[in-house]
């Protein structure tokens, strides 16, 4: 799509012109996987008429978390400069993280791509960096109280006016992961944004994504 990592993009197109762009951010924990491993969960949102971005990322510990905010802001930069319509932000687990920070307050998109994002779902996301701290992957992602405001770990950045969000979790998953999906989504409505919980039953962490790849699934249609 682009040189660079940060705008390294695989994109799908539907048939005829699009009604607007869906990116699909990975999960890893920031610190695994590239665009390679998910592009068969393009499917359910280009046969519903959208085209389909997935970017990588550059991985921890080579960067920080608020690196990869700022590179993953520049892929959906890019690729919204080519696809008329609006936005459409989904990710899983780490990527949750990232498609939010794009609707929060501290998002480094401009206000012009801002306005431009219809809705927003984060699936089994991350957005407590806090426990991180104490994990040993922390040893890559060197989260401290330092960090900035794209990337601090405190509970949640608050929403952008007018910011839509649904927090998707699977009954099945870990209960921390559950935990962090209802705190966004709580923490969030008293800001003022629009917001929903869903747990889809008997799902979890790693096959709660499926749902993208079928444009029937409740997943796609909510998004």
């Amino acid at each position: 799509m682009a040189s660079g990592r940060e705008t390294a993009s695989i994109c799908f197109a539907p048939e005829g012109q699009p009604k607007g762009l869906v990116v699909f951010v990975h999960g890893g924990f920031w610190r695994a996987f590239d665009k390679s491993f998910w592009s068969y969960l393009a499917r359910g949102s280009v046969e519903s008429g959208y085209a389909v971005a997935m970017p990588s990322y550059t991985l921890c510990p080579a960067v920080r978390i608020a690196d990869i905010t700022r590179e993953i802001a520049a892929a959906v930069e890019h690729a919204a400069a080519m696809v008329e319509g609006p936005i459409l932000l989904t990710g899983h687990s780490a990527g949750g993280h990232l498609v939010t920070r794009m609707i929060s307050v501290t998002s480094p998109l401009p206000e012009s791509f801002r306005a431009r994002i219809r809705n927003t779902v984060s699936i089994s996301g991350v957005h407590d960096l806090r426990p991180m701290l104490k994990t040993a992957m922390n040893a890559d992602l060197r989260i401290d109280e330092a960090e900035d405001a794209n990337g601090k770990p405190r509970a949640v950045a608050k929403p952008m006016p007018g910011a839509r969000l649904t927090c998707w979790v699977g009954s099945a998953e870990r209960p921390e992961f559950i935990r962090q999906n209802a705190l966004l989504a709580n923490i969030w409505t008293g800001l003022g944004a629009q917001t929903c919980t869903i747990e889809e039953p008997g799902r979890h962490h790693f096959d709660v994504i499926d749902g993208l790849a079928d444009r029937n699934h409740p997943m796609v249609k909510t998004l």
